[in-house]
């Protein structure tokens, strides 16, 4: 019997997409093998790769001015590779500071050029509790890009409106939020995103870049890590993680068979809307730390009145089948990952669970 996965990441996969990857493990379409032992060379394993670009196309609205690369490293790699491809000594990028993997990504531009935090919300106790307004964006007009974090896995906060930023190019670390729901991908310039949440299995990183900014890139780095060179190779220059991406693929088709990101994002809203609607019944017992208009939908974090009553929450969670529920070790508590994988009837077994739970320990 499967758990209800709540894990922040590596996360649960859609069951469906787990199921046609197991009927196909062996032999896939007829080739004798697995998609696992094809060249990425190939035309057999090519056809998955061209699939999983054309199908997140068409989900996200790719326009023809971006185009899509499958790249190794994680987002954290990418926290490097975006200043070293458009950072230099003499320039400035701005930081809008949301949480833990912001701060790792201003610290990686450092070694490249001069970023600046352009806003923060950042606590005495160094925890976030929402996002920052648009009137607090101290923007620097001549910067190389704007870095932001559109939702904060460990805070459990989400930008639920992007910022405006002018002429300068938007830059989004959307490891965590991404496919959530529909969004207008020409207001970036560039987009990343770590697979293991919404995507597919670890072991890839998406990105979504503008080719016009692309071109501004750096030649002076080792060719590895210039985005141009996946980018003219169909990210194929080397050897690509070929089973990760064929997950992604399976992931990315089921999510078109149940009607896309519309049907997700009324989905999402009414897990995050549920769960939240829990807490808030209890407030003298559960407690969100996240001010309301910057709550997540992908992470939803709350305390309880002890350490001791939610090392208790968390076991007992377990022994009823739901597993991933402890809090980011730096922050704490209970931590509720809700991604695309996560139905609203595993969202609702997780609530009532809750509402028990105050009953026989409140």
């Amino acid at each position: 019997m499967r758990v209800i996965n709540f894990n922040a990441g590596p996360a649960g996969l859609p069951q469906p997409a787990l199921e046609r990857a197991r009927e196909e493990l062996l032999d896939f379409q007829g080739t004798g093998m697995s998609i696992m032992e094809h060249s990425h060379r190939g035309k057999d394993y090519e056809a998955v790769h061209d699939e999983a670009i054309s199908l997140l196309t068409g989900l996200l609205g790719i326009p023809a001015t971006h185009q899509v690369l499958f790249l190794q490293g994680g987002a954290s790699q990418q926290f490097a590779q975006i200043p070293m491809n458009f950072l230099t000594p003499e320039k400035s990028a701005d930081f809008l500071m949301t949480g833990v993997w912001s701060e790792k990504a201003l610290d990686e531009a450092k070694y490249y050029g001069k970023p600046r935090i352009a806003a923060t919300t950042v606590m005495a106790d160094k925890r976030y509790t929402r996002v920052p307004k648009q009137a607090e964006l101290q923007l620097d007009p001549k910067a190389a890009y704007v870095h932001m974090t559109t939702n904060n896995t460990i805070y459990g906060t989400q930008w639920h409106t992007f910022p405006e930023v002018g002429g300068v190019p938007l830059v989004a670390d959307m490891s965590s939020d991404i496919l959530w729901k529909p969004i207008d991908v020409s207001r970036f310039a560039f987009i990343y995103a770590g697979a293991q949440k919404n995507i597919g299995p670890s072991g890839i990183v998406l990105v979504v870049v503008d080719k016009e900014f692309m071109a501004k890139g750096s030649q002076n780095i080792p060719k590895i890590f210039r985005y141009s060179t996946y980018a003219e190779n169909n990210s194929l220059y080397n050897t690509p993680p070929t089973f990760s991406i064929y997950l992604c693929r399976n992931v990315l088709a089921w999510i078109k068979s149940v009607g896309g990101l519309t049907q997700l994002e009324k989905w999402n809203r009414e897990k995050g809307e549920t769960l939240y609607a829990a807490i808030d019944r209890h407030p003298d017992f559960y407690r969100a730390p996240v001010e309301k208009e910057s709550r997540s939908y992908m992470n939803v974090v709350f305390r309880l009145p002890s350490e001791a009553l939610e090392d208790t929450f968390v076991a007992e969670a377990k022994k009823a089948g739901m597993v991933g529920l402890k809090g980011h070790r730096s922050a704490g508590g209970i931590r509720v990952s809700l991604y695309n994988a996560v139905s609203v009837e595993n969202v609702k077994t997780l609530v009532s669970f809750m509402d028990q739970f105050v009953k026989t320990r409140g």
